[in-house]
Formats: structure tokens, C-alpha cells, sequence
């Protein structure tokens, strides 16, 4: 495990700190051999705090379902598999989780009509002032939030995609109702950082938690933008894999 002191006035609180290294050691398989994390006195020493902030972190990590206090033991890790979600030419939300779970779906949370801003236009090829569809979503694998997504559609050509993805619950099968047959994947951007607030509630995640942030672009197979997303997914409940 990374040991090295945590760096005080960086405006990240020394729990935070602790945590995201706690977590990083676990995701690495460090306590394979013991299945717990180190006494709360050792990870004091190590990273060079007081026994309440490794406490706080502890306690934060207990949140997540990352580890379990054990009274008489200390504290267990929870071995929980991530969900393996592949990034290929064709990136489909329930068809990566695939069989990883009983039950793989996305919700509908929010939708509407406005102005794409000028990130947006950029990343969907639109003249300034053009409308889109927006949509916000969580995907959910066997009742747990695993992805809070963020979508944008252009109005034009997708007015009605909201209303037919709330029937029906998947943007590949509202597309084709919307005659987009297929669709494909032109890039996808990932990032990490801390969870924000409205993600702690939407992904059940508690303060401190990491989030992996995507940026991607669909477009149909005459090579035309149709729908750009920004989500974020729960850290320690998905890996990535880049598929050829």
C-alpha cells in the first residue's frame, strides 16, 4: 500500500486522503493474504495521522460496503466483484453488464428541450442556438446505481426520444424507433475524480467516493453525431475495458 505521509492544506481533507489510498490498496489486492485491512494504530503510523482520522476514513470506506468493522477482528474487507464494462465500437449500457447481473437497466430521471450550449454544439456538430433533447439517467445493475449519465440528442431529429425512452427504457431500441437502425461509437474520454454531491445521492456513494466520468460520442453509421453523454460511474462498482 502506497505509505507515504498524506499532504496536509491541500484542501482535501486527510480522511479523504486516507481513504481513496485505503481503497486503491484494496482495489490492487494488497490485503489478499489476510482479506482485513491493517489496525487502525499501524495505518496511524504509516500515514502519519491520529487514530480518529484513520477511524473517519474507516468509517467512510464502511459506507461504500468497501469494509466491515468485525468486533474481536478489526476490519474485513467486502469482497464485492465489479461489473466489467467493455468500451468498443458498439457501447451498450445493458449489453455490457450482460449476464454480470440478473436484471441491467436504465432509468429515466429527468428530461428536456433547451439550447445546446457551445459544448455541447462542438461534440453534436450543431450550428449555434440549435435545440437538443436532454436526457438524465441512471443505469442500474440487479437494483443497485451503478452509472449517472447525462445525454444530449439534437431536437431535430430526436424530438420524441424522451417520451419513447421512458416507455421503453433503452436508447438503442428508441433510436430505431426514431429510424436509426445502428449506431456507433467515436470516442469516449474517462476521468476520475471525487464523487459531487448529487452523485453521493443518485449512486449511494458516500462523501470521499471516487467516480469515473466518461465523455462520449455516438453517431450513426453515416458517420453523423446523434447523441453525446457525459457519465459517471460508481468507482469500485465497475472496471473498464478497451475493446478493439
Amino acid at each position: 500500500m502506497a505509505g507515504q505521509k498524506v499532504q496536509r492544506q491541500t484542501g482535501v481533507a486527510l480522511w479523504r486522503q486516507i481513504a481513496d489510498r485505503i481503497r486503491a490498496s484494496i482495489n490492487q489486492g494488497d490485503f489478499d493474504e489476510t482479506g482485513m485491512v491493517p489496525p487502525e494504530t499501524a495505518l496511524a503510523l504509516q500515514f502519519g495521522v491520529n487514530r480518529h482520522t484513520v477511524r473517519s476514513a474507516l468509517a467512510a470506506l464502511a459506507q461504500e460496503g468497501i469494509v466491515r468493522a468485525v468486533q474481536g477482528r478489526g476490519t474485513l474487507i467486502e469482497r464485492k466483484e465489479r461489473l466489467n464494462f467493455p468500451i468498443s465500437k458498439r457501447t451498450r449500457f445493458s449489453q455490457g453488464i450482460g449476464d454480470q447481473a440478473r436484471e441491467a437497466r436504465s432509468v429515466l430521471v429527468a428530461a428536456s428541450r433547451e439550447i445546446a450550449t457551445a459544448e455541447v454544439a462542438r461534440w453534436l456538430k450543431l450550428a449555434p442556438g440549435a435545440a437538443v433533447v436532454r436526457l438524465e439517467t441512471i443505469g442500474r445493475a440487479d437494483h443497485r446505481p451503478v452509472s449517472r449519465a447525462t445525454s444530449w440528442f439534437p431536437a431535430d431529429r430526436f424530438a420524441d426520444i424522451a417520451e419513447i425512452y421512458g416507455a421503453i427504457g433503452s436508447i438503442t431500441k428508441a433510436f430505431r424507433e426514431l429510424g436509426v437502425a445502428d449506431y456507433v461509437r467515436v470516442v469516449t474520454e474517462i476521468t476520475a475524480t471525487h464523487a459531487e454531491e448529487g452523485d453521493l445521492a443518485d449512486l449511494e456513494l458516500s462523501p470521499g467516493a471516487i467516480v469515473m466520468n466518461t465523455r462520449a460520442l455516438n453517431a450513426d453509421l453515416d458517420g453523423v453525431p446523434v447523441q453525446y453523454s457525459i457519465s459517471r460511474f460508481a468507482a469500485d462498482r465497475v472496471r473498464f475495458t478497451i475493446e478493439n
